[in-house]
């Protein structure tokens, strides 16, 4: 009998959730020109709204893992994402529950809603990363990850013409909040009847399919003993690569909550000409987050070095990253900035595929969704830190500051990446064991 391949179904569906999960998440970059009018927001101000995501979203992304180690990953992404659709949906009506609630203070009510907000989107990529541990053969882990991470660029390029098309669309941005979230649900119905643990629980895997993915993780693993959660700063890879992913999204979370609005401040460009402009800067990144995972894929298997593959080219990848964001303050026609942005946030998709994979290498996959989330958390302080500093950098000493930054912190990733040791996984303890039984 053949394999089954409902896998790639699985595939499918994470990312397709994680793209809904980004759109809804960057939808307000484009509405901030509205929001901050009515609202008389200041730079700064704008940038704290952008940046109470990361809040919600830091904390989320904890609990999230660890729940879907214990409760199963189905059901915390179902918890998670119907939670989302109606907070993305309440958002239209965010700045009015503050003026009414919080003393007349509507950045408090956006506040309320975007920690929610970012709270329950928080758990989506320690959940994608736990499912993969699950369908994916280790062959296939790569190609599964860049599938699943292909989300954030493709989610991050679609953000712009969906927003944009309903703010031209409905002359609104409350109804752009509206129908996104209504759509966020009627996808959550899709993923409910599809997606499943793992293929031991799906009735759509035949028992070909289950073998040759449990056969295919046999490679590598000496143990699955679940470790206790403080074991994850025991680990200097875990602690290192969690440091490397905070330049990935610190870079993202500049692009997406900034970009919009700088291009508009700078080279005043329009809801009708910014739909297709905000999308270059992705253009490159949805190749590039495909290519690294067959990337580094291949020079694994030809050389069978994992730091080749994981510390060397990430490395190199942030080092060319950072040196593109360098150059923006001394680019001064908006196709020049525009190009290297487009070719530095390619560079550092390239790389995305890494951090979840020296996870996946060096934890039991018992742990895969608590350290996920984990490593997660640490490098989600971007997606606090990047919109408000961006905006006090931007208020006070001009965007190309903001720029400036952005590379010291990607050389600053750099470095970390350069201590990794993924091939030392973590080796349950005595206490472990008991820690283990206790629970």
């Amino acid at each position: 009998m053949n394999p089954s391949r409902y896998r790639y179904t699985i595939f499918s569906m994470l990312f397709l959730i994680a793209l809904i999960n980004y759109v809804d998440r960057g939808a307000l970059s484009f509405a901030a020109n509205a929001i901050s009018a009515e609202y008389h927001f200041s730079k700064v101000q704008l940038g704290a709204v952008l940046g109470y995501f990361g809040f919600g979203y830091l904390f989320g992304s904890l609990c999230g893992g660890f729940l879907a180690d214990r409760i199963g990953t189905k059901k915390v992404w179902m918890m998670a994402g119907i939670l989302w659709s109606l907070l993305e949906i309440a958002t239209a009506w965010a700045g009015d529950l503050g003026l009414a609630l919080f003393g007349g203070s509507a950045i408090m009510g956006f506040a309320a809603l975007r920690i929610l907000f970012g709270f329950s989107e928080g758990p989506a990529y320690a959940l994608m990363n736990k499912a993969i541990a699950h369908w994916a053969p280790d062959k296939e882990r790569g190609f599964a990850l860049s599938i699943g991470l292909l989300s954030t660029q493709v989610g991050s390029l679609l953000t712009a013409p969906v927003a944009v098309g309903l703010l031209l669309l409905t002359n609104d941005w409350r109804m752009m909040f509206i129908l996104l979230g209504v759509m966020s649900l009627l996808a959550m119905l899709l993923f409910a009847r599809t997606f499943s643990d793992g293929p031991e629980s799906s009735a759509a895997t035949n028992e070909a399919e289950r073998t040759l993915i449990r056969n295919g993780q046999k490679a590598g693993k000496h143990h699955d003993t679940a470790l206790p959660w403080w074991r994850f700063f025991t680990s200097r890879t875990l602690v290192c690569n969690a440091l490397g992913y905070f330049s990935f999204l610190y870079i993202t979370f500049t692009l997406v909550t900034w970009m919009p609005k700088y291009l508009q401040d700078n080279f005043h460009y329009d809801l009708h000409s910014l739909w297709y402009v905000a999308m270059i800067p992705w253009s490159g990144a949805c190749i590039t987050v495909l290519l690294g995972g067959r990337i580094a894929d291949r020079l694994l298997a030809r050389f069978g070095n994992l730091r080749l593959a994981r510390n060397v080219f990430a490395a190199v990848t942030l080092c060319g990253t950072a040196c593109c964001f360098m150059a923006i303050p001394y680019m001064h026609s908006a196709a020049g900035i525009i190009a290297l942005m487009t070719l530095g946030n390619a560079l550092n998709a390239l790389v995305n595929n890494v951090y979840w994979s020296v996870v996946i290498d060096v934890t039991p996959k018992s742990s895969v969704g608590t350290y996920s989330g984990m490593t997660l958390a640490i490098a989600n302080l971007a997606s606090i830190i990047s919109p408000m500093l961006c905006g006090w950098l931007a208020e006070y000493y001009g965007y190309n500051a903001m720029f400036t930054v952005t590379a010291v912190i990607a050389f600053g990733s750099m470095l970390a990446m350069t201590l990794l040791q993924p091939e030392k996984p973590l080796q349950p303890q005595a206490n472990d064991r008991i820690a283990e039984q206790a629970a």
